[in-house]
């Protein structure tokens, strides 16, 4: 007997209806030589410490570090999860094969092998790796099942994260928690990739706090109803003084105004790339306020319900084998018929911006699976509408533009104004859905205060002069935004940088902190422990997170550089580039060090702030 291990029952029923194993019994599917059976995500955990010894029952610094010298596993306390493993050791001990069907990921590889692992079985093990549920993707998974000794580095990397969290998550937060709120029944938790965030978020809020605005002065004048504005050296917004911007305008207020060149540039923009999940759910956050959390749920609801492909990915990019497969989706996606006109009947374009095997690892972009779209909530279908009009949308040509500036002299002062006219919008024609709401961007600040023509009627002719009425505003600079949910994800993506080019935030990942699977539960316990909260958009630290990001002198814990630079590693385990046992040895010095300098603190830093239950405002 074949048995079929998945990871939901949901999607066991799946699997079971493909394989024809279609009797139900208790705790699994049987049918056709297979038996289908199920986990309900984490079956089985690390052991916590006083698994390994009762010592470490009771919270003491004269017990740190806790390292044990072999890590194990137990079953979750939990009475259901005890007779569904029951049922699958049962099953498993009696079976002549097993297929490992857990989600294709690091997470699903190590949810499964634990399961494996407690029940000891010791016969052949395949894995089934597929990017959808269909029947055909199933069916095509089952035909080229591969031995599960090939994914053996995703378990180590997968291992090797959840021993790195245990090793930091339970002796850092001991430490501080006995060192600086002794006596105050008060947990200071700390995390690998929980605390560096938090110290982003604490960052920007001191960044904004103690922001002194600076003044400048602005001078615009208008000319035939358009306002241009003084062109500046680069880097100055304005002048820097009230006088000094008083002498320029009386300089001009009496002379003409001279037009000196009027320039034309053709310009064109490329389509968005597909989403990968992060970049899913920082549009959706801007787009619709969902939460990160809130946008995995539905995406994850959307591929078990067949309509989307498998969601936490990194990539925005797909395989080459998927080409063949994209006429056919296309034509499952009979809603959106009406946005296909310009390239119906044509051959869909393949390009390097969609199709790259070599920026595609386990996963390719999510995408539709051209499935029936029905029975959706309504955010399911907003998320859905997104996705689908992306995918449509990169098999159309670019949005052309026209770009127009004209120059302008009075007196020594230059004067520049623009206007961008669309001629062809392209891609922009699928992209229909409201703006986004950029309140919370995060991009640059615009120091280009260049007037847009914005009048199409009006048109210059190089060295036309006339009379114009010039102006001086007063400005001043503006902190940083605080962090959003989308802009504080991005931030995660490239631990800590700011980056707008795809390119270079693509290079980036490497180092980013956690992983797009688990930045939304990390935002998601930062809230639960009362770390931070939320205004409108704008996340905030709570008292008690800004105090606790004071207390910690040790970069490593707050640093998302350094917290990117140990991700690497996980990433280049899981590439065969780097000795798991190398990584936990590194590990385990890391946190002795860690526990002796703090030990070794003599100062009277002591946790003053309770957390208290901060209004989170709504959570979508």
């Amino acid at each position: 007997m074949i048995v079929c291990i998945a990871e939901k029952p949901s999607v066991a029923r799946d699997i079971a209806h493909v394989l024809g194993a279609d009797r139900s019994m208790e705790g699994y599917m049987e049918g056709n030589g297979y038996q289908v059976t199920w986990t309900f995500g984490h079956l089985c955990e690390l052991k916590e410490p006083h698994d390994y010894t009762p010592i470490w029952k009771q919270w003491s610094l004269g017990q740190l570090p806790m390292i044990p010298p072999r890590f194990g596993i137990k079953l979750k306390a939990d009475k259901g999860i005890e007779k569904q493993f029951g049922i699958i050791e049962k099953l498993m001990s009696q079976a002549d094969e097993i297929i490992n069907c857990g989600d294709a990921g690091q997470e699903g590889e190590l949810i499964q092998r634990w399961v494996m692992q407690k029940a000891q079985v010791t016969c052949p093990v395949k894995r089934l790796w597929i990017s959808s549920l269909t029947e055909d993707a199933i069916r095509e998974g089952f035909q080229t099942l591969k031995d599960q000794s090939e994914y053996q580095s995703l378990y180590e990397a997968g291992l090797m994260r959840a021993i790195g969290d245990w090793l930091l998550g339970m002796n850092a937060t001991r430490l501080y928690t006995q060192k600086y709120a002794y006596g105050r029944r008060q947990v200071l938790s700390i995390g690998r990739v929980q605390t560096p965030t938090l110290a982003l978020i604490v960052r920007r809020q001191q960044e904004i706090e103690n922001f002194a605005p600076v003044p400048y002065w602005v001078l615009t004048t208008q000319y035939r109803q358009v306002t241009f504005s003084a062109i500046m050296e680069e880097g100055d917004r304005g002048f820097k003084s009230r006088e000094e911007g008083e002498r320029a305008l009386e300089s001009i207020r009496q002379q003409p105004f001279t037009v000196t060149d009027v320039q034309k540039k053709k310009g064109t923009e490329a389509p968005p790339r597909l989403f990968d999940l992060t970049s899913l759910q920082v549009e959706c956050n801007k787009r619709y306020g969902f939460s990160a959390e809130t946008t995995l749920q539905l995406i994850q609801s959307l591929y078990e319900k067949k309509l989307t492909t498998y969601p936490r990915v990194d990539t925005t990019f797909l395989s080459e084998d998927i080409y063949p497969k994209c006429p056919q989706i296309m034509n499952g996606l009979r809603a959106y018929f009406p946005l296909m006109e310009r390239i119906k009947g044509k051959p869909l374009p393949k390009t390097k911006k969609v199709f790259d095997n070599k920026k595609v690892t386990d996963h390719h972009a999510i995408i539709p699976t051209g499935q029936e779209a029905k029975n959706m909530t309504e955010m399911e279908a907003k998320v859905y509408d997104m996705v689908a009009r992306r995918f449509i949308g990169v098999f159309h040509p670019d949005c052309v533009f026209n770009t127009t500036t004209v120059l302008g002299q009075v007196a020594e002062i230059g004067f520049k104004a623009t206007s961008k006219e669309i001629v062809d919008p392209g891609w922009k024609v699928v992209e229909q859905a409201p703006t986004p709401d950029t309140s919370g961007s995060d991009s640059p600040e615009n120091t280009d205060d260049t007037p847009q023509i914005s009048s199409k009627d009006v048109t210059f002719t190089k060295g036309e002069s006339g009379p114009h009425t010039p102006d001086l505003a007063e400005k001043q600079t503006t902190p940083p935004k605080p962090y959003t949910e989308a802009t504080l994800l991005r931030a995660m993506e490239t631990a800590g940088k700011t980056v707008d080019d795809d390119e270079l935030r693509d290079a980036l990942k490497e180092n980013g902190i956690g992983r797009p699977s688990t930045r939304a539960a990390i935002i998601e316990t930062l809230f639960r422990r009362h770390y931070i909260a939320k205004k409108g958009k704008s996340l905030y630290a709570t008292p008690t997170g800004v105090e606790l990001i004071g207390l910690i002198r040790e970069e490593l814990l707050m640093s998302a550089e350094l917290t990117g630079r140990w991700e690497k590693k996980l990433r280049q385990i899981e590439r065969h580039e780097y000795e798991a046992r190398t990584f936990l040895e590194e590990l385990k010095q890391m946190v002795t060090d860690i526990v002796l300098t703090v030990l070794r603190d003599n100062t009277p830093r002591q946790i003053t702030v309770t957390a208290e239950n901060p209004k989170r405002g709504k959570r979508q």
